[in-house]
């Protein structure tokens, strides 16, 4: 599915605990130059003064007029009612909210909100990752084709979401694609935030090279400390990564297992990606032990580094032969090898957010 020429306009937001970033989406690009807002405030109705305030800016400066409202908010949330749950970065929404309908009542026009896992996924299904594999597969006379993908976040936390088939998996409870609280594989009564997380990150190098977080470099000099660009401890920032690897993987095979689609991945920390990627793609193909000694296949696919020249090369390549239909003279093709690929984001996450909401905007509309 695409909107690349759908000539509506989706008025978005970007919410983050230090800004509000508003933008007008069209034709699956942004069309004006970002509105940047502070997100906190003396009191409630200062902060939703300021989401009016930055939705009215975009508003007047739109022709031809926005169709709907659709945007990233954190949660948790009932988002399909557009009702605000208990925040942490933003401590006065509390008690349940209802941002959607107010903003309704404000501009008459419908208003969307969702999780930045879930818009984020979309967007890459899109116009990103998805789009991109399934041209190249075309183009190289595979006929296989991904209707299915799992996009992940890589930051201050761990998010999710779903796509499969064109259309958003959120959920009865607005908890679709919740993969943070999935357990933790190195520390079992966490869940795996705890580890797959900048904090995580940082714990894990202080831990290998006696440092106090407080005094732990930021994730951006770890990484370039593991690729020996800057001074520091690179096997203990190797092994930082790693170890964020391993446990990222644990919980990306465990929701491969149930999708079957591609994984993206986006986010502050996907750029060191060259650190965490290939261990990543390895943990995911691990095979489990058994009873009878006999190792047992960790998933019922294979999973491939489309970051890697040589494994995206392998991915795309066709392994489909001819077998007969018993009784006839026909054949039908027929691909005996399971393969995923996990890969970077295309877009940028904060691009894919937005992208993703205008297109869950559209489908929602056209429902």
């Amino acid at each position: 599915m695409t909107y690349k020429n759908d000539i509506r306009v989706v008025m978005t937001l970007d919410a983050g605990g230090t800004n509000l970033v508003f933008n007008a989406v069209q034709a699956e690009q942004e069309i004006l130059e970002p509105i940047t807002l502070p997100s906190q405030g003396e009191n409630l109705e200062e902060v939703l003064g300021k989401i009016i305030d930055g939705f009215s800016q975009v508003q007047s400066k739109l022709m031809p007029k926005p169709v709907a409202i659709s945007f990233a908010f954190p949660g948790p949330a009932d988002f399909e009612n557009g009702i605000i749950g208990d925040l942490q970065n933003l401590p006065f929404f509390k008690g349940g909210i209802a941002l959607g309908p107010m903003l309704q009542e404000k501009f008459g026009i419908p208003v969307f909100i969702n999780n930045d896992g879930d818009l984020f996924a979309y967007g890459e299904a899109i116009a990103g990752l998805l789009p991109e594999i399934n041209k190249k597969l075309e183009e190289s006379g595979n006929p296989k084709r991904y209707r299915n993908l799992f996009g992940a976040t890589f930051g201050t936390g761990f998010g999710g979401g779903i796509v499969t088939r064109n259309g958003l998996l959120c959920g009865d409870n607005s908890s679709g694609g919740e993969i943070n609280r999935m357990r933790n594989r190195s520390f079992k009564n966490w869940d795996t935030e705890e580890s797959v997380s900048i904090r995580g990150l940082k714990r894990e190098y202080a831990n290998n090279t006696g440092l106090n977080i407080a005094s732990c470099p930021e994730p951006r000099d770890i990484f370039e400390i593991g690729m020996g660009r800057i001074k520091g401890n690179q096997e203990a920032a190797i092994h930082a990564f790693e170890a964020f690897a391993r446990d990222a993987a644990d919980a990306l095979a465990n929701a491969t297992t149930l999708i079957d689609g591609l994984v993206v991945i986006g986010g502050g920390l996907s750029g060191a990606y060259p650190l965490f990627l290939p261990k990543l793609v390895e943990e995911m193909n691990y095979p489990f032990d058994t009873m009878s000694g006999k190792p047992l296949e960790r998933m019922e696919v294979v999973a491939y580094n489309l970051e890697d020249e040589g494994s995206l090369a392998y991915f795309l390549k066709s392994s489909s032969v001819e077998i007969p239909v018993p009784f006839t003279n026909l054949t039908v093709n027929f691909d005996p090898n399971k393969k995923i690929g996990v890969g970077i984001s295309r877009l940028g996450t904060s691009k894919a957010v937005s992208i993703g909401a205008y297109a869950y905007a559209l489908a929602k509309l056209g429902q």
